[in-house]
């Protein structure tokens, strides 16, 4: 600490460093100013102490992974988002609609027993009703009846709220009583209109994906929360989609874990220069582990950063790198070249290295295993 304070007392970032040691909420000018600084070890360090203030004083140097499966039962979809690189037309080769007994099949012969989420997002498409779903999750929970099901992002809520001509409220709480647990983060992407309107004019407003988070949280289903970069977006849009983020948790505290990603564009019809480096992934962390200083946890989704700058983060304000993530689709497909999944073993071994104590979880953060 005394080290910290006397490089910091010396920087522009003096008085932003003194808000997270005296446990005080930056604001946006200040989040802002730490985009704009290069001072990047300085944000990383200041990111760090916010983690360690933030967390139980027994797991401060804890770093989170979940064994975790992806099922994506579908890549035909009516949306038409430019970086979506997995979407395709149902007359695509390569389109495919997973129906029930494939499903039931593919568990029995795939997926690992011992799993403790089963992760269910794909695409916009009416095949994939309330009925399907209310089939899937029976088939899951037969099978797999141990296992979580973080399932259905927002987009997919509303999407069924209107095929089905009822609430949101209605659909999450049949989903639940079939045996949902909790709500995914996808389909924030960035929340400014200027951003969004360009990217994925089809996509749900930011004010309705925020809506139905609110309800979610209010009938007690925890949620995660994301962030897309990359797709054309200033500093000014990061820190307003964070802001937004930070305003409903204030209200209704259902975000476990803020994840940002960022754009991959093999296969997308995107018209925007690849000028997103690992500097401004590891500020987006460090930025987002400060500035949300009410949500418990960052993820560094290893599958598109890359597993050596995701250990890296570590160091940066992220205590969680996500899970084995066995069989994902939708990033691989736009390009991240990562290993489609990694072992335990593998997830311990770079934690241990990153001198953090490695913690298997599940998904809303209850302790397996500490290693």
């Amino acid at each position: 600490m005394s080290l910290l304070m006397e490089t910091v007392s010396k920087s522009p970032l003096n008085d932003i460093a003194n808000k997270v040691i005296n446990k005080k909420r930056i604001t946006f000018d200040d989040a802002l100013r730490l985009y704009e600084s290069p001072d990047i070890l300085l944000i990383g360090a200041i990111a760090d102490l916010a983690r360690k203030t933030r967390a139980k004083k027994e797991h401060m140097d804890f770093a989170y992974f979940i064994h975790n499966h992806h099922l994506n039962i579908t890549n035909i979809c009516k949306g038409n988002c430019k970086f979506c690189a997995y979407r395709k037309e149902e007359a695509a080769p390569d389109a495919f609609f997973l129906e029930i007994k494939q499903i039931e099949d593919y568990l029995t012969n795939n997926v690992l027993p011992d799993i403790k989420e089963l992760h269910i997002v794909s695409a916009i498409n009416k095949k994939a009703n309330l009925k399907y779903y209310i089939d899937l999750f029976d088939v899951c929970k037969k099978i797999l009846p141990e296992t979580h099901i973080q399932g259905l992002t927002a987009v997919e809520i509303d999407y069924l709220s209107n095929l089905e001509k009822t609430s949101p409220e209605e659909i999450l709480t049949v989903l639940t009583s079939a045996g949902l647990g909790s709500l995914p983060g996808g389909g924030a992407e960035i929340f400014h209109p200027t951003i969004r309107s360009n990217v994925c004019p089809d996509k749900i407003s930011s004010d309705r994906w925020l809506q139905i988070m609110e309800i979610a949280h209010k009938l007690h289903i925890k949620s995660n929360a994301t962030m897309l970069t990359g797709i054309g977006e200033t500093y000014f849009h990061r820190v307003d989609h964070m802001d937004r983020i930070r305003t409903l948790q204030d209200n209704t505290n259902g975000f476990m874990t803020f994840i940002p990603l960022v754009c991959h564009y093999e296969n997308t019809n995107l018209n925007i220069p690849e000028n997103n480096t690992g500097i401004d992934n590891l500020k987006d962390l460090a930025i987002s582990r400060i500035y949300l200083d009410n949500i418990p946890h960052i993820k560094s989704f290893w599958i598109q950063l890359g597993i050596k700058l995701a250990q890296i983060s570590l160091a940066f304000g992220v205590d969680d790198l996500d899970g084995t993530v066995v069989k994902e689709k939708i990033s691989s497909a736009a390009g991240a070249n990562s290993n489609h999944q990694v072992t335990r073993d593998l997830l311990i071994n770079l934690i241990k290295n990153a001198s953090r104590i490695p913690v298997e979880r599940d998904t809303v953060y209850n302790i397996i295993e500490i290693f």
